[in-house]
């Protein structure tokens, strides 16, 4: 077998430089600015965390953000802002909805917080709360959708690096859960990144 010349996927991140080379060619200093605060925000509330796999979680909300750029050709300011910040609520004592909307406005405020789970809860239900939560997200903007499942997409990737216990019921659930809600918008984006999942579970499924 031939060796990857690169690094493993799961080794991969999108970094400051990246992501600001990216965005400036547009000329929109103001969202280039927020999206670069929301960069600094993520990483100093993600800075300790790590991965089963032992990397920075912050590495998976910057490939998130780098899925939604390079993959969809999203250029939304919002929505790159909330890709960033989409576990923030969950992994800090002092960030708040407030917070988020004071420094990012009220539509990524409402996103961060509608991909926000309810971790304590989690911990005794799992499998609850994430039905809850695909409920939520059926009837919540497709944007929030958008970063969910490019979210997931990058869990996915990931899953060769021993990332989650059962990945098995980690693909089921999202295949039976949150695809068949991108499936059934109208949205071409959602549509490509419900393909990439299903494209990625075939390597385990078959």
């Amino acid at each position: 077998m031939l060796e990857s010349d690169g690094p493993s996927y799961n080794q991969t991140f999108l970094s400051y430089e990246e992501l600001e080379a990216r965005l400036s060619a547009r000329g929109d200093l103001i969202g280039l600015s927020r999206v670069l605060d929301a960069f600094e925000m993520a990483n100093s509330v993600h800075e300790f965390q790590k991965r089963n796999d032992g990397t920075p979680y912050f590495w998976h909300s910057t490939r998130t953000v780098k899925i939604l750029l390079d993959e969809l050709h999203v250029r939304d300011t919002d929505i790159l802002v909330a890709a960033l910040l989409h576990d923030v609520l969950e992994d800090s004592d002092t960030i708040t909805r407030g917070v988020l909307e004071f420094n990012f406005g009220s539509y990524v405020a409402y996103m961060v917080e509608t991909l926000t789970k309810d971790l304590e809860r989690a911990r005794l239900d799992p499998d609850q709360v994430d039905v809850e939560h695909a409920a939520l997200l059926a009837k919540a903007s497709e944007d929030c959708l958008m970063i969910k499942l490019a979210a997931r997409l990058d869990n996915v990737r990931c899953l060769a690096f021993n990332l989650k216990r059962n990945p098995l019921v980690y693909l089921r659930n999202t295949l039976e859960r949150y695809v068949p809600l991108a499936e059934r918008s109208g949205s071409p984006q959602l549509h490509a990144l419900a393909a990439k999942i299903r494209l990625e579970s075939n390597k385990y499924l078959g």
